[in-house]
């Protein structure tokens, strides 16, 4: 099982990560410190480090100095509210593999963690079936029996969720999570107002309302 180290020093953001790698099967590691961070990296035995910037003992980018300095090669996504060129450059350049602003949606950051992790590459699967339907992660692009569907970006990270959990119910709760992100509003009711534009685009019959639970894609 991949093995995957999370540098955050806020405990709503690091819990939220962790609980959604968790349950797409990776374990994890969660740490609120620079030194922490560096120490468990060291270490060994992580297949990937998520790496927040503002760490309350030191900047993330000393943090990922000191792992590559250690010649640790291990995959780093940099996690941050910083969205300057500088800072991507920077990042890049110190030796992070990839760079993630927040607010972040969990599916978009599930898709950088499976692009990075070693041997993901190969294994992780381009389009997505179910019946007629079709979504292709690379292009985005959506087809209902080869017919091409226009959505939204988050109908289509709603629509990505729901073809990747096939016949499983999802909580309304779960969908807010993943593809709004951390800072969804939980008595909202956009779930629902985003599930019956999808009906209306790619068929109702594809969608089922599961009463008192949620929704499930059938085929």
């Amino acid at each position: 099982m991949s093995r995957i180290l999370i540098v955050e020093d806020e405990e709503r953001i690091a819990s939220f990560i962790r609980k959604g790698l968790n349950a797409n099967g990776f374990t994890t590691t969660v740490v609120g410190t620079g030194s922490e961070a560096v120490d468990h990296a060291i270490t060994g035995g992580f297949e990937l480090v998520l790496l927040d910037l503002g760490l309350p003992d030191t900047d993330g980018f000393d943090v990922l100095r000191r792992i590559r300095g250690s010649g640790v090669d291990v995959p780093v996504v940099i996690l941050t509210a910083r969205d300057g060129l500088r800072d991507t450059v920077t990042g890049l350049e110190t030796g992070a593999d990839d760079y993630v602003t927040k607010p972040f949606r969990f599916e978009e950051l599930l898709a950088r963690v499976r692009l990075r992790m070693r041997g993901e590459r190969t294994t992780d699967t381009t389009v997505l079936h179910a019946g007629e339907l079709a979504l292709n992660l690379r292009t985005r692009r959506v087809t209902v029996d080869g017919d091409d569907v226009d959505l939204t970006a988050r109908e289509f990270a709603l629509l990505e969720l729901l073809m990747r959990h096939p016949g499983q119910v999802l909580t309304r709760q779960q969908m807010l999570s993943h593809v709004w992100g951390y800072d969804h509003d939980p008595g909202s009711n956009v779930v629902d107002v985003f599930v019956r534009a999808l009906r209306r685009k790619v068929g109702a019959h594809h969608i089922e309302t599961v009463r008192g639970m949620g929704y499930r894609l059938t085929g």
